[in-house]
């Protein structure tokens, strides 16, 4: 089906692919939809619903039909896909094969399937829906499979800025962007295709008096040229969104060679949005047999891809410009069979018999289109064809002006819906997406608007084409047969009538009714035709019954592009502390805490379960020295002369009034009143502090701060960094924390100058450093920080010098045991949905200083005896986090709920099982025995109720 000299393509070369198994040939230049109906492959895939067969419609990336896999790929239209060497594509949504599709059942029984259809049969009986009804639609539809792994290839995310960002490289958008590029502007041109020409390419007509598609290549290769230009093209630029920000997806290679696609983010402080139009179908009874396309399409195929779609071609159309494609067809040697032409004073020519006042009322082929039937001004006529060639005007691509809840207007000359300028700020559209419809007129309109925007001269604006369009809507055409306007969705013109019927006369309404416009192609080229056809069986005009919401992505845009980078670990980095070698060497199972690794805990010879080593550890910390590592606490360096005032706003306590050398315990609020995070902040010198966060909540405090100090307290002059990275940090914890100190401090410290809550300098085997004395396990204890670069000499120096003493190491399991017994909080507690009234830290929410989440508060509901507050537990059988907490007579039933268990543990010190969580009046109901119940594991545990603080409620030992 190649045309000897026609097309780009380049013939002197061949290229190997399969399609469903078959090996066929191609050339470089080819897509998959113009290889395959070069080696006459009219099927090309089946239709959701229905399982129709479908071929190819159009030449771009409105494609509804052919819709195909490549490797782990789905749902990638062969009308944009590059064939390459060794391609293996499949078609989708068929089985056992393409041809022999056992769905087609569907189409059979398609009078019981209409709109509507899902809504009405499976509301009974209500039982069968998770059982049978859903079991079954789910494997009867989707269109392609996710292959159920790992995306091997890569991809990319990227940034640019420029000063107009032109979309679309046809002829307005190639003036556009070469006034923009001769004025000095930077400017990107993004264009879908592989080259700039946009319809040029399809089409055979003149530019300044050579062929269109030569002047689109030199033009090309001009702007490429120019430093101030790039030129992107296999970009489609997806969305519009805030301050000049646009979404563009850029596929790269489907080869394995570098990235498959690439996705950027654009600001630009101009826009001009040059996407073209579209080609609309006309929906008449059978229309979407394989061999009917779009009229445009037919020209593309032949004039760039040298492909004749059929050896016997029908032409239908209701505007001038379908007449293009029949004279075409003739100037390429292929045999044009008739030209149906809807109005009846058309004035048009030809070597091909012309049907005035005609209709195609029937078609008629399953796998290919063997005939039509047309109705005309001389009677009905039979004529055998292989492909038809239908236009029912075309469409602006006015999708991204919609992308900000604007919407476009009706325009009677076109009989489409044209963009507003201005509902996108900084955008500005030109050329046919505008409704200009002619050569001439898109190219001098492309050097127009950005002359008015920039303020800048034109470019030279050559000669080309100015005919006019003319056109006589005709959206339906009535006859026996289903007239088809979503060909993805199997959507035709009963099913919109039937909406209309049964009151869905909203335009949202109807298309989530039919499911019209919802397939992947977003209804590109059959929304228009189904607001005609809705408007008139409402009985409104188009403009009344209006358009349907554009959204972002204008094209779809994998999940895998949007998320470049963040696949695996870089969507969860897996961050080492300095210990991990040391730690992993001694045998510790690690485990994930915000990302970072941890021990688990360190068996010892002997240990067979992580019991055993838990409860060593925590008797280690209790009678000896533990040590840990605990450099994953969020480190956050604060300074400035106003950091006392920062940190006063960001606290619901105060810091003002800490002393250089102290600690001091923290809690801060959300702006509604909740508990974001605690932690210790500690004064190392006038303005300079060092904030604590907990692991799991330290980039979300830092954001927070970033966000107060630039948007809430901007006058403030302070500084703040993350450190966390720079310093590692081990716990000393136990009664012998101090003397094992002081054998590694270069000076020795006692209780005189390291009180409880101080901090200071210190030299560590030489090495400066700093010492806190706080405590997260409730013993005599310390933390001692060095660079980083030192931590993993450090760790196995405390742990040799604690074996010596009868300690070593402890890891997470006895870190977390520790805190119960001492009632520490930690995110397990403050999860987001507690105040500080109910961990019972009201008290310290100051009422001489604002800070965030002050008033909010004492909103009522977040305070009082009905708020489930923090309670310790104590129990003879385990306890289960997440339990739910009843009364101990009560049924364990939603209704009788009275709050749940945070955190639990078996403690070795007081032989019994703990928990803390979050009890109705709580604090009133210490002593009280109530009933835990976990229905998942199928728990029971009777509990008693009593202070969060099971060991040393005094303090002594944290402060002797």
């Amino acid at each position: 089906m190649r045309i000897a000299g026609k097309g780009l393509v380049d013939t002197s070369k061949t290229i190997s692919f399969t399609f469903d198994g078959q090996v066929y040939q191609g050339h470089p230049g080819d897509t998959l939809a113009s290889a395959l109906l070069a080696n006459g492959v009219r099927l090309m895939g089946r239709s959701f619903k229905y399982h129709r067969p479908r071929g190819v419609l159009t030449a771009g990336s409105e494609e509804p039909n052919a819709l195909v896999s490549v490797a782990d790929e789905p749902n990638i239209r062969a009308t944009t896909l590059e064939i390459f060497e060794g391609m293996a594509a499949r078609s989708q949504n068929a089985w056992p094969s393409l041809k022999t599709d056992i769905m087609a059942v569907n189409d059979l029984i398609s009078p019981f399937l209409g709109a509507g259809f899902y809504y009405k049969t499976f509301m009974w009986p209500k039982s069968f829906w998770e059982a049978v009804y859903e079991p079954i639609i789910r494997r009867a539809a989707g269109l392609g499979a996710l292959a159920g792994k790992s995306v091997a290839d890569n991809y990319e995310k990227a940034f640019a800025f420029c000063d107009v960002l032109v979309i679309g490289g046809g002829p307005a958008g190639i003036m556009a962007a070469l006034t923009a590029a001769e004025a000095g502007k930077d400017v990107i041109l993004a264009d879908e295709d592989t080259l700039l020409g946009g319809r040029l390419l399809a089409e055979s007509e003149a530019v300044n008096g050579q062929p269109g598609q030569e002047w689109a290549a030199a033009m090309q290769q001009r702007l490429s040229q120019m430093k101030n230009v790039r030129v992107m093209t296999r970009t489609t630029v997806t969305g519009a969104y805030d301050q000049g920000t646009y979404g563009a997806l850029e596929t790269v290679s489907r080869r394995g060679e570098g990235p498959r696609e690439c996705f950027w983010r654009i600001v630009t402080a101009h826009a001009i949005l040059c996407a073209g139009a579209l080609e609309r179908p006309i929906a008449f009874p059978n229309n979407d047999r394989p061999g009917i396309m779009m009229a445009s399409a037919v020209r593309a195929y032949v004039n760039r891809w040298g492909v004749a779609p059929g050896q016997n071609v029908m032409v239908f159309g209701n505007n001038d410009n379908a007449h293009r494609t029949a004279h075409d067809l003739i100037a390429a040697g292929v045999n044009v069979v008739g030209l149906v032409d809807s109005r009846a004073d058309v004035d048009v020519s030809g070597d091909f018999p012309i049907y005035r006042d005609g209709r195609i009322v029937a078609t008629k082929g399953r796998h290919q289109l063997e005939s039509v039937t047309i109705e005309h001004a001389g009677g009905t006529r039979l004529v055998r064809t292989d492909c038809l060639a239908m236009s029912g005007g075309w469409n602006p691509t006015v999708h991204l002006t919609c992308h900000m809840n604007g919407r476009p207007q009706w325009s009677e000359d076109i009989a489409s819906f044209v963009p507003v300028d201005g509902m996108i700020p900084g955008m500005v559209t030109a050329g046919a997406c505008k409704g200009i419809f002619d050569t001439a007129g898109c190219l001098a309109e492309g050097a127009r608007v950005a002359s008015d925007v920039l303020g800048v001269a034109q470019a030279q604006v050559p000669v080309a084409d100015d005919s006019a369009y003319r056109i006589a809507p005709l959206w339906a055409v009535e006859g026996k047969g289903r007239k088809w306007l979503d060909f993805q969705n199997d959507v035709h013109v009963k099913d919109i009538r039937l909406a209309a019927q049964e009151n869905f006369r909203s335009v949202e309404h109807m298309k989530r009714y039919t499911t019209q416009g919802m397939a992947t192609d977003q209804g590109k080229s059959s929304n228009v035709a189904a607001l005609a056809v809705l408007a008139d069986a409402t009985g409104r005009g188009i403009p009344e019954t209006g358009t349907t919401t554009f959204r972002p992505p204008y094209v779809p845009v994998s999940i895998a592009a949007l998320g470049a980078g963040s696949q695996g670990h870089g969507f969860a980095p897996k961050r080492l502390t300095t210990s991990y070698a040391a730690s992993v060497a001694r045998g510790a199972p690690m485990i994930e805490a915000g990302l970072w690794y941890r021990p688990s805990y360190f068996p010892a010879a002997g240990e067979t379960t992580w019991r055993e080593s838990c409860d060593r550890e925590v008797r280690m910390v209790r009678e000896t020295v533990g040590i840990c590592d605990v450099s994953t606490l969020g480190k956050i360096d604060i300074q400035g002369p106003d950091a006392a005032v920062f940190l006063d706003f960001v606290y619901a306590n105060t810091f003002s009034t800490l002393k250089p050398g102290k600690v001091r315990y923290g809690l801060m609020l959300r702006e509604d009143g909740h508990v974001m995070d605690d932690g210790t902040t500690a004064c190392l010198a006038p303005d300079h502090y060092v904030m604590t966060t907990t692991t799991a909540a330290a980039g979300q405090v830092m954001k927070h701060l970033e966000f107060v100090r630039q948007a809430l307290r901007p006058e403030l002059d302070v500084q703040i960094v993350s450190v966390t990275e720079q310093w590692a940090q081990f716990a000393v914890a136990g009664p012998g924390s101090r003397d094992l100190l002081n054998a590694v401090l270069d000076a020795p410290i006692d209780s005189d100058q390291f009180a409880y809550m101080s901090c200071g300098a210190v030299d560590v085997c030489g090495v400066p450093g700093r010492l806190f004395r706080i405590s997260f396990s409730g013993e005599h204890a310390y933390e001692v920080a060095v660079p980083a670069r030192y931590g993993d000499s450090l760790f196995r120096l405390l742990v040799a010098q604690a074996e010596a003493m009868d300690g070593g190491a402890y890891g997470m399991e006895a870190l977390n045991v520790l805190r119960i017994e001492k009632g520490f909080i930690t995110h397990a507690e403050i999860h987001g949905r507690v105040t500080a009234f109910d961990i019972g830290m009201d008290r310290m929410v100051s009422r001489k200083k604002d800070c965030i989440g002050q008033a909010a508060a004492e909103r009522p509901g977040l305070r009082g005896a009905d708020r489930q507050q923090l309670v310790g537990l104590r129990a003879k059988a385990p306890l289960s986090g997440g339990a739910h907490l009843f009364n101990a007579g009560a049924a364990a039933t939603r209704l009788n709920h009275q709050g749940y268990v945070t955190s639990h543990c078996y403690s070795p010190t007081l032989d019994c099982y703990l928990g803390l969580g979050f009890l109705e009046n709580g604090r009133d109901r210490h002593g009280e025995t109530i009933k835990m119940r976990d229905h998942l594991r199928d728990l029971t545990a009777e509990v008693e109720v009593c202070h969060p603080v099971f060991l040393d409620p005094e303090g002594e030992r944290l402060r002797g």
